[in-house]
Formats: C-alpha cells, structure tokens, sequence
C-alpha cells in the first residue's frame, strides 16, 4: 500500500502543470472563462434587446480580459479587471445592481484564488465598497488572513484607501422591486428607501418575474490561465433577494464558490447553502485531477468531474453552475435551464452563451 501511495504521488508531480504544457508548447498561453449567473433563463423570456445587452455585456468583459492576458498580464490583475467591470454593470448581482436584504441594503461578498500558491482573500457583508473583488485582493495580499467580514472588513479597505459608495450607488429599481415583492410574501414589513436613491420609477412588465428567475442564483466570476500558466479564480455577488440574518453564501467561501490550484480554476454560481456543503469548487477540482489517471483527456477531466457534481447537487435540491479551467480548457456545467457565460484563449474564437443548449 505505501509503494502505491508513492508511485501514485511520483505520478501527479510528474504530470503537467499548465505553467509546464505553456513552456512544452512553445507558445505563450492563455485562456479565459466568464460567468454571469444562472437560473431559469430560457428562450423567449427576454426580449431581443435586453438578451443582446448581456451579449454584449459578455462580450466587452471577455475582449477587456482577453486583451490583458495576450498582453501578458498578470492573472490576478486580470480577474480583478474583469470582476470589477462586471461589479460595475447593474446588469448583473454584484456591486451596482446587487439584490436587498430584507432591511434594504446590500451586503456584497467576493473571493479570490492564486493557484500555484494557493494564496487566497475573501470578504463577506460589505456595505460601503465598491468594488468588494478589490477589497479581497487587497485581504490576500495586505493582510495575514483569507476572510474578512462587515465591519472590520470595511475599516481595512479604508486603510488600504479603497474607493467607498453610499448605498444609493448600488441601487437599482428592479432589484428594489424585487425584495418588495418577496418581504410582502415573507410577511415582513417593506423597508424604507435608501438615502440618496431616485423617486420610484415603473419597472417594465414582466421584467421583475425574469429577474427573479434569472438572477436566483446571480453571481459574477471568473477564471483565468496567464501566459506564465498560472490559473486564478475569482468571484463576486450580492447574494439571494431579501436575504436575513447577515447570510453569507458559497461565494466567499475558500472550495465552496471559488478554488484555484495548479492546474484548475473554478468559479460557481447557484444555491450556496449547497456549494458550501458539497465543497463544490474544490471538490470538482480534485475529482478532475483524479480522473486524469483513467485515461481521460484534461477537458473529458474536467467535465466528467462537473457534470457528476452538478447531477448530485440536483438530486439534493442544488441548483446552479459552475465555470472552470483545467489545465486552461474551458469547461462548464449546470443544472439551470441556462447561465450567463463566455470564454476565450490562444487559438479560439470568442464564445459566448446564455441558454443551456448552446
């Protein structure tokens, strides 16, 4: 038994890393994946317009990335670029466009994960950053720790001298309407309206039952493999509509929502109460590393890897998705009807994707 435990550890130091397979190929390598969020986003739920916003929302944020890592940009500089555009957008559930709390607030989460050192940041209920993606670099790389929360997280991004916002610059009228909705069925009283925010506007009929839908489970992240073949995750979101208790889902979570080693990198979106408990970015990742040595391919790895997970997560009620890199192949998985999504490397063209059939 420990002949085998070591030739099979001889054997997975002996496999290629991405960093190796770059320099191997002779050629500098680099790869991108994106997702927006998944949930029951399905054909003709949205009309052309607003489905070719987020195309091109994808789009711009995949160019923005792409570009950076041909020019040879370091990862992590890639994946906080990349986050916080998307952070900005109020298109999707993080940063300008997060869901309430059912007091009427955002509390925004986010992560980030350096593969080959496996240094790591998170924070988690932040009301008055920005960009909560630069806050969790700036834990990784300024602080001893991986995770800070509330509070304390808010007073080192003053010390790192972070740019802040009030609450009313996270609002939105659909994300209000939202938790309007789901506090009334809740049985709780409607909270007031942040300081600063507009005068209630209509909001286009229809658009709130979609919202509901599409951004159940709404997330922004993104995985990244730099021409040095370093892999880094990252992830960011707002977190469910009309969420209690300071609730904190998958998203900060170190192997819940976010995981980088070697050679994988995974950012997830769905039920975190599930991804937290299925490990699910680390479990994926390890299970894709197994799988290596049965004759598989990196990418048939990877997906056999995600598909079991996300079949077991269906099977327990967990709803989601998952975007990865394993040694820089591009791989997603789901159990939603679709996910907001789009990748990119040396030698393939632009992709990008809403619906599960894609």
């Amino acid at each position: 038994m420990i002949r085998t435990l070591i030739a099979f550890a001889a054997l997975i130091f002996a496999l290629p890393s991405a960093e190796a397979r770059s320099e191997r190929a002779g050629e500098l390598e680099w790869s991108i994946i994106i997702h927006g969020g998944a949930g029951v986003i399905e054909r003709g739920a949205m009309d052309a317009g607003t489905e070719a916003a987020y195309r091109a929302a994808l789009q711009d944020a995949l160019e923005l990335g792409g570009g950076m890592l041909m020019d040879g940009a370091d990862g992590v500089d890639v994946v906080e670029a990349v986050i916080r555009v998307l952070e900005d957008d109020p298109k999707f559930n993080a940063g300008r466009g997060a869901v309430f709390t059912s007091e009427g607030r955002v509390e925004l989460d986010a992560s980030i994960m350096v593969g080959h050192s496996r240094a790591a940041g998170a924070v988690a209920g932040v009301t008055g950053v920005r960009n909560p993606i630069s806050l969790a670099r700036a834990v990784m790389e300024h602080s001893p720790h991986v995770m800070l929360i509330g509070d304390g997280a808010e007073s080192f991004a003053a010390e790192r001298e972070l740019e802040t916002a009030e609450q009313s610059f996270f609002f939105t009228e659909r994300r209000w309407q939202a938790m309007e909705r789901q506090v009334e069925r809740m049985g709780l009283p409607v909270p007031p309206r942040p300081e600063g925010a507009p005068d209630p506007e209509p909001v286009r009929e229809g658009a709130l039952d979609l919202m509901e839908r599409e951004h159940r489970f709404g997330t922004v992240g993104v995985v990244v493999m730099d021409t040095n073949g370093i892999t880094v995750a990252g992830t960011s979101t707002g977190g469910t509509t009309a969420k209690r208790w300071g609730r904190v889902g998958d998203t900060p979570i170190i192997g819940a929502g976010t995981w980088a080693d070697q050679r994988c990198g995974l950012s997830a979106t769905g039920t975190g109460e599930y991804f937290i408990r299925f490990n699910v970015a680390a479990a994926i990742c390890h299970d894709a590393n197994r799988l290596m040595f049965e004759q598989h391919s990196f990418a048939e790895a990877a997906q056999i890897a995600a598909d079991r997970m996300m079949e077991r997560l269906e099977a327990d009620g967990g709803d989601g998705g998952i975007v990865m890199l394993f040694v820089g192949e591009p791989i997603w998985a789901m159990n939603t009807p679709g996910m907001y999504r789009a990748s990119w490397g040396l030698g393939r063209e632009p992709y990008v994707a809403i619906y599960g059939d894609e």
